[in-house]
Parts: structure tokens; sequence; C-alpha cells
């Protein structure tokens, strides 16, 4: 079939030599404005495809910059399918892939996932169309005298097609070489690299179709890109431009793009310094070719403009005088290139802003802007094929110094981690061999690892500190030796609770106590019996062998007493024990009936009342009620001045009548005298040693 080749860009004198324009899957020519997009035929030379599938559809609701008749048709590829075409000229060409997945009555193109190449460069991979259409551009130097495009659907999937162009371009539109400004700068050789459009903007809020480009581009709004709008005035003067000879032609970019513009909005202020942002957000790992579109259609006359422009806030030219750089011609378009590197950023903002000449008004104009990606070294457009690098010597200096900082820091940490692992391990190895010289071993007792040990509430807690996990026994043991707490193993009763006799696996003979439900006894009490008795080791003491607080239990485990209590061999087993016989004394008043009888008449009933009533508050049957260790000391401490303070008077007493026995008088006046006045002054001595007495009271508390 014979492929028309259509040159109507009216605008300008450049006619390309390779002009293909195919509308595919179409069975039709397709007249887009004064352009002719011809039907792609199964059977010619150019397509490459499994098998012959189209679509179509009526919807006049489609959203496009494009004319909507190249929207209508697909060519649906299901397999690995090609595009030949034969290149007459050498050099740049665009090509230009249309994509609208509409549905069809048999398919849904918005399912397709697809990759396409050309050439030996990679165009994109796994591209999945949403629901609006798509115009993917791109720039190839084609040297070889033919150009394949190769579309590979992926594993279960299709690929589709609307439109395709590939159409020469004029040789000023790209240049040979740019340059960088990212490390390590200078030209940067553009010549054997694909590119890829972006973005292409038209500054001063207006938007520009592709008809009204003479190369048949698509010029978006700068609007949403523009950051900090109150900063911007739009300005359009489309009468300023002057294309003169020796400048860029519109194929650089159309009149209507030099003849808008975005100003920076300085009017009534002589001292503003700022700048205009227009951020785009882009692949990262891949460098990009920007050029910048300038046109001073806002000043009277020469020299009353000057900016600075930047990207990603580093200079790109200061004090830019565009009459300087235009053979001083006012209006005259000017463009200028940069190559920038983003690294592992996905954001490029460009800026223009305010100068530091002296006398000039602050002012910054910007009329368009472009941004092609540049295939990396592998060939790849692909976002996925990004190579990350740093786009500044700085940024790698800090980032290796920031990695040093952190390697260093984390080897310091390990280094005194370790450090204070070692002195506990090795103190806590003196600990248990301390320990272990006093205390059997707990777990050859109950079996090894039969059981599983722990120490936790019922809110999985510890409460027994980890220097007594030692001692612990699980529950299940326990109800072992105890054959589940049997009645008949039952050997006393207590305020606590119940005590056992329990066997351990090793046979060991054990008293097993264990709190009631209604136990007078409370947590801090049982805490406090477990670490007190775990410290004390003495043959006439019982030995702590362990204890257990799984859930709310509340069991401890003594060295059983074959040989009975010292009660029993003290005053027999069917006697009452020596404490409740002393207490029923004590209630009744006559503690010193019990007392023993070499003390009788030597205790003053002060001081022994002091101490009985001491005694029986500390065997209260409620924990709460029983005084404190400080309240005893003090009750204590109180006895024992009361009987210091019996003796001291007993003294005194004793002296006195020794001296009336000196002074003796028959006189029954003197007599009667003396004794008076000895009662008074021991009741004033003994007024003055009690006060000594709580005297000493107080600062054995404060002590």
């Amino acid at each position: 079939m014979l492929f028309v080749l259509c040159c109507a860009y009216v605008s300008s004198g450049f006619e390309p030599i390779d002009n293909y324009l195919i509308d595919c899957g179409s069975s039709t020519n397709t007249s887009v404005d004064d352009r002719v997009f011809v039907a792609d035929d199964f059977e010619s030379n150019i397509l490459s495809t499994p098998q012959n599938i189209t679509v179509k559809t009526n919807s006049n609701s489609i959203s496009s910059i494009y004319n909507l008749s190249l929207y209508q048709t697909a060519r649906v590829l299901n397999g690995t399918s090609q595009y030949n075409f034969s290149i007459k000229e050498s050099g740049r060409h665009w090509i230009r892939l249309h994509f609208f997945p509409f549905v069809d009555k048999n398919i849904s193109l918005s399912t397709a996932r697809f990759s396409a190449s050309a050439q030996n460069f990679t165009l994109f991979k796994n591209f999945h169309p949403q629901s609006s259409p798509v115009v993917k551009e791109y720039i190839l130097n084609l040297t070889l005298g033919h150009l394949v495009v190769t579309f590979i659907p992926s594993s279960n999937s299709f690929a589709f097609l609307n439109a395709l162009e590939v159409v020469s371009l004029p040789n000023e539109l790209i240049p040979i070489t740019a340059h960088s400004i990212s490390s390590p700068g200078g030209d940067h050789d553009l010549s054997k690299q694909a590119l890829e459009t972006v973005a292409r903007v038209n500054m001063g809020n207006e938007s520009i179709l592709p008809h009204n480009d003479t190369l048949w581009r698509y010029w978006d709004s700068d609007e949403s890109y523009l950051q900090q709008k109150y900063l911007a005035i739009f300005v359009s003067r489309i009468e300023a431009v002057n294309f003169s000879r020796g400048w860029p032609s519109e194929n650089i970019a159309p009149k209507l793009v030099y003849g808008t513009a975005s100003k920076l909005n300085s009017i009534k202020e002589p001292n503003l310094v700022a700048n205009l942002t227009w951020s785009f957000e882009l692949d990262p790992g891949f460098s990009y070719l920007v050029r910048y579109h300038f046109c001073d259609i806002v000043s009277n006359s020469l020299g009353q403009l000057y900016f600075n422009v930047y990207a990603q806030s580093e200079p790109v030219k200061r004090h830019l005088d565009l009459g300087s750089v235009t053979n001083n011609t006012l209006g005259a378009p000017y463009y200028m290139d940069i190559i920038i590197s983003l690294g592992d950023s996905r954001m490029l903002n460009v800026s223009v802003g305010t100068s530091s000449v002296a006398n000039a008004y602050p002012d910054a104009i910007l009329n368009g802007l472009e941004i092609m990606k540049l295939s990396m070294s592998k060939g790849s457009l692909d976002g996925s094929d990004g190579e990350f690098q740093s786009t500044k010597p700085s940024s790698t200096k800090k980032a290796i110094l920031i990695v040093g900082g952190l390697v260093i820091g984390v080897a310091l940490l390990l280094f005194v981690v370790i450090l204070v692992l070692i002195l506990m391990c090795r103190r806590q190895r003196k600990l248990v061999h301390d320990n272990e010289s006093m205390t059997p071993d707990i777990y050859d007792a109950i079996g090894g690892s039969s059981y599983t040990v722990g120490s936790k509430n019922s809110n999985g807690t510890a409460i027994i500190p980890l220097s007594n996990m030692r001692y612990h026994l699980p529950f299940a043991a326990i109800q072992e030796a105890t054959d589940n707490f049997s009645e008949n193993l039952v050997v006393g009763v207590g305020g606590f609770g119940k005590v056992y006799k329990g066997v351990l696996r090793d046979q060991t003979i054990v008293a097993v106590k264990r709190g009631g439900s209604q136990t007078s006894q409370g947590l801090t009490e049982f805490r406090t019996e477990i670490e007190m008795i775990s410290q004390f080791r003495h043959r006439h003491l019982v030995s702590l062998i362990g204890y257990c607080d799984e859930g709310n239990e509340m069991i401890i485990i003594y060295e059983y007493m074959e040989n009975g209590t010292l009660k029993n061999h003290l005053y027999g087993s069917d006697l009452p024990g020596l404490i409740e016989w002393v207490m029923r004394w004590q209630k009744r008043g006559l503690l010193e009936e019990v007392l023993d009888p070499n003390l009788v008449g030597k205790v003053s009933s002060e001081s022994s009342r002091k101490f009985g009533e001491t005694a029986e508050k500390c065997l209260a049957e409620c924990g709460l009620d029983r005084p404190t260790m400080g309240d005893v000391l003090w009750n204590l401490e109180c006895a024992l001045q009361l009987h210091l303070d019996k003796e001291r008077s007993d003294r005194i007493v004793d002296l006195s009548s020794q001296v009336l026995d000196i002074h003796k008088s028959p006189s029954e006046s003197i007599v009667s005298s003396s004794t008076q006045f000895d009662m008074t002054s021991v009741g004033d001595l003994d007024r003055v040693s009690m006060s000594r007495v709580f005297s000493q009271m107080v600062k054995s508390g404060m002590r």
C-alpha cells in the first residue's frame, strides 16, 4: 500500500523528508486539520503482527488535545509486533505514539500492558494506559536508513496503538552538545542519546494546541506548575515578538510562546528580592535537557531587564540581559539549553529571580520551558531503569560523611554494649557461684526441663525480682508434689493459709505453705518473706526451697522439719501454743503472771505492758493491722526506756533513804518532813526522767 507523506507545516518553510502518519486500526485515511493519517494495512510490508485485530469506538466524549478522529480506532497486538519504516534522511526524528484505552464490544483496551522499543532504545516497559488519551513523544537520531518500532505485550496481556507518527526534525531543533551544570560539568554529547519529552510548558497561563505549532507540538499552561502564584503576573504581547534573521525560528517555538510570559510581580516593590519557581515531578536517576525560552516583551527599551536563572537552586545564568544576547534587538526570541542530573530526587525546580545589578529594577520573566529526558547508559528511557547518582560533589561528600559517622557511631555503641554485657555476665556468674554453694539445685529436684519455668502474675508481669528467679518452681511441680494439694497432706493451718507436706521428684520432702483465698497476708508480705528468707542460711533455721507466683498463687516451699516443731518438743502437741497462751494473759491485762520468775519485780509494769501491746499487734490476724517494722522498733525502744527509767528511779530512792539514815532525828516531825521531801523529790525526778525517755525515743526515731 502506498503511504502518503504529508508536509503541512504552513507556518514554516520546513518540509520533512520522512513524514509517516499512521491511523492504526482504520480502514480509511483520516484527515486531521491539514494533515492526513494513512490507514495501516495488515498486508503491507510496514506492519508485522501475529493477527489482524482491530477495534473501534463511536464515542464522542473523548477529551484530547488532538483531533478526536485519531482515537476512534486502534490496532490490537497480541504478540510481538513491529512497524518498519524506510528512512531517507539521517538525523533527528519524532516518534509520537498515541494511545486511548476505549472499550470495544469484545475487549477493553484499559487491561493492556506492554513494552515498546525503537532501534536499540527502550521507550517504556509494562505500560498500562488508564482512561484518557496519552501521547508519548520521543526524539531519536536515525543513521541506519531504517527504523523499527517494536511492541511486546506482557505475559497474558496484549498491546494496542491508535496512531503513530515518524517525522524528520529540523537540524536546529536539538543541539549536538549542551552544557551540563551537574558534576562533572562541561559539554554533554547528545548525538547518541534518545530523548523523551516529559514537559513542554507555555508561560503566561495559556496553552497552545498542536495545530498552532509548526511541528504539531502541544504546549501546556504553566498555571499548574507555578509555585507561589501571587508573585506572578501573566503577560501577553504577541505583537512585540520580533523573529529576526539569524535568531531562533518558529521551529524552535511558535510565536505564541514568545508572545506570552509569566513576570515577577514587582510593581511598587523597588526592593523586592524574590524568585518565580515552577516544579515538575520527574523520574529519578536520569539526566534531563532543559530549554528556557525568553523574549523581552515587557520592557519599553533595552537595558531595563536583568534577572537570574536557576535550576534546582543552582545558578544557570546570573544577571541575564536579553538585549546583550540578542544583538540589542528588543523582542527577539532567545533560548538557553542546560543538562541537569536529578540523582535520587523526583522534583525539578526551575526559577527566575531578581538580580543584584546596580540601579536595575527587580524583575524577571520566563516565556516557555521544555524538559526532555535523556536515555541512560543502557539505552533505556523507562523510569524503572534510572541510574541513581549524586548531582553535586557536595552531596557525595556529605553522604560519605553521614555514612562514615553512622558506621563509627554504631561501632562505638556496639563496643559499649558488649563491654557492659561482659561486666554483667561476670557479676552474674559470681552471684550464681556464691548462691550455688548454699542452695540446692531446684531444677534437678523438680526433674530438669520437664516444666516451663517462669515468674509472672496474672497480668504477665513478674512480681519477684530477677535475683530470686532461681528459686521459682512451676505450679505443676507443686501440684504433683502435694497430690494436687490433698487434704490428707495438710500438716498445719495458719493466718497465711494451709501448710502441706510434699515430695519432689528427687524425693526431697518439703513443706508447702499455700496462701488461701481468705488469707490476710498480702502480696507485699509474700514478696518480702521470699526476699528475706532467701538471703539467710543457718542450721537452726528452715531453708527456703522455692516459691510460686503463677496466676494468683502465693506459695512458699520450705525445708520440711522431720522431727516436728519446736512447740511439740517444748510442751507437746496436745497443749495450746505458747503464743496463744501468752496472748490470753495479755488480753486479761495479767502479762506479769506468765513472766519468767527471774524477771518478776525487775521489769516495770509500764515496760512489760508496752512490750505486750507491741507483741499483740504483731500477731494480728489481718496483715493490714500489723505495725510496720519502724513502728515495732519505736514501741520496743519505748518499752526499754520505761524499764531503764524504773531502774534509775529505784536507785534514787535507795540513795535518799541512805542519806536520811545518816541524819536521822528522834523527832517524828523531822521524819515526816524528810519523808515528804523524798517523795516530792522522787516525783520531780520521775517527771524529768520521763521527759528524757521521750526525748530519747524521738532521737531514736530520727535515727
